[in-house]
């Protein structure tokens, strides 16, 4: 007879179990944006975030958590519950962060479950209008010229403009002289003043400016020229290979999610990235939807970690 209760009481539990899986999600989903609003992974997130409200049939809530280049809320993503209901959206500074720190409170690998590659967008190299340049050839040649000489802003050290220049600086072998500033406001506001000669953004952000003329468009990463910069030559048209300095926004889960969870959770935002209304907002903002498999976003993750150690290393960066 105990085996018998045992036997029941095993089969009622695993009923429970599999009818969980098949309800979830049973409740509102909580998205970590481990930035400040109105960044690129919040705007993302927010423009997905009413349509896979609709597909999974419950409210999705976006919670900025910002903080140490996203070290806050992405920890407080990998201590969640692995239920399905905490999810955590990041951009590279996730994947370049391992480098940078000496230490992190979460392991980026092991304590995490990729979902989905959300979107791409690439940066352009932009100049002042005062630099006698014209294109990346010319850049390079000034630069040899004139070693140590021309200097370029960034966001901060260790920040995404300031990889995105020296991933450059490597693949051409030039020297140029690093500006941190405190944020990419202020290292814009100093570009177009004409106090630094280059530097590297996204296109939202810099496309007024070149429209405008107070600055000058150089190159554009990516395989592909982008749509909101259609006259912008990509690196690999310019003659330059190696400059994959665009960005990435990825999905995350913490690690023990069950996985018909991450796989139901890949296939809604996959859904939501090719709605064309979705799309064609985020392809205004100068992002590329992607929407993948849990495999190839790990993928992803890893190579990316790779390649921003090894730009690390050369660039001899620390930041703790």
């Amino acid at each position: 007879m105990r085996s018998t209760s045992l036997l029941c009481a095993l089969a009622a539990l695993a009923a429970c179990s599999a009818a969980s899986a098949q309800t979830y999600p049973a409740r509102p989903i909580r998205v970590i944006v481990p930035f400040a609003p109105g960044g690129g992974t919040d705007n993302l997130t927010r423009i997905m975030a009413p349509r896979l409200s609709e597909l999974l049939g419950v409210q999705i809530l976006v919670d900025n958590r910002g903080g140490a280049s996203g070290q806050i809320g992405t920890e407080l993503g990998a201590r969640a519950a692995p239920d399905g209901y905490t999810l955590v959206h990041v951009d590279t500074s996730f994947t370049s962060n391992p480098s940078l720190y000496s230490k992190l409170p979460y392991d980026s690998i092991k304590d995490f479950a990729c979902i989905s590659l959300l979107a791409s967008a690439p940066v352009v190299l932009i100049v002042h209008p005062s630099v006698p340049v014209k294109s990346v050839k010319d850049l390079i040649a000034l630069a040899r010229a004139r070693p140590g000489e021309l200097n370029f802003a960034t966001g901060g050290t260790g920040s995404a403009t300031h990889l995105g220049v020296e991933l450059f600086k490597s693949a051409a072998n030039i020297d140029l002289v690093h500006i941190p500033y405190k944020g990419t406001g202020p290292a814009t506001v100093a570009i177009l003043s004409g106090q630094v000669v280059m530097t590297i953004g996204g296109p939202s952000s810099t496309k007024p400016h070149i429209d405008s003329g107070r600055l000058r468009a150089i190159a554009v990463t990516g395989e592909k020229r982008n749509a909101a910069l259609p006259n912008v030559p990509t690196f690999t048209e310019a003659g330059l290979k190696g400059v994959d300095s665009g960005s990435y926004w990825v999905s995350l889960a913490p690690s023990a999610t069950p996985p018909q969870t991450i796989e139901a959770l890949s296939n809604a935002m996959g859904k939501v990235l090719r709605m064309s209304e979705v799309r064609e907002r985020l392809l205004n903002l100068a992002f590329d939807p992607i929407g993948s498999t849990p495999e190839q976003c790990a993928a992803n993750v890893r190579g990316e970690i790779d390649k921003w150690a090894k730009v690390v290393a050369r660039a001899g960066i620390r930041l703790q």
